[in-house]
């Protein structure tokens, strides 16, 4: 679903929870969160400043850095799905 840029989105409540969760998520690229919301890296970040406590979001900021994961183009050859096989048991 893509928007307009530079235009604010009001993101129904499981949106953005689905959003912030895609950004946590150390498997989960950024491209893949453009694709499903439109949002490009650097609005995932304004949203993720503008939702999480200051202490969260340097957390956040000081985890993402630091991983290859989030970036397709950063990624060894190998990973190639968005989650951990062991996250999704039932």
């Amino acid at each position: 679903m893509k928007h307009e840029k530079n235009q604010e989105r009001l993101w129904r409540p499981d949106e953005l929870s689905r959003i912030i969760e895609m950004a946590w998520e150390d498997r989960t690229p950024f491209e893949a969160i453009d694709y499903t919301y439109g949002l490009s890296e650097q609005e995932v970040i304004q949203l993720m400043r503008r939702e999480l406590k200051p202490s969260s979001f340097r957390l956040w900021r000081k985890r993402v850095t630091a991983r290859k994961t989030k970036h397709l183009q950063l990624r060894e050859p190998g990973v190639n799905r968005g989650y951990c096989p062991t996250q999704y048991k039932r």
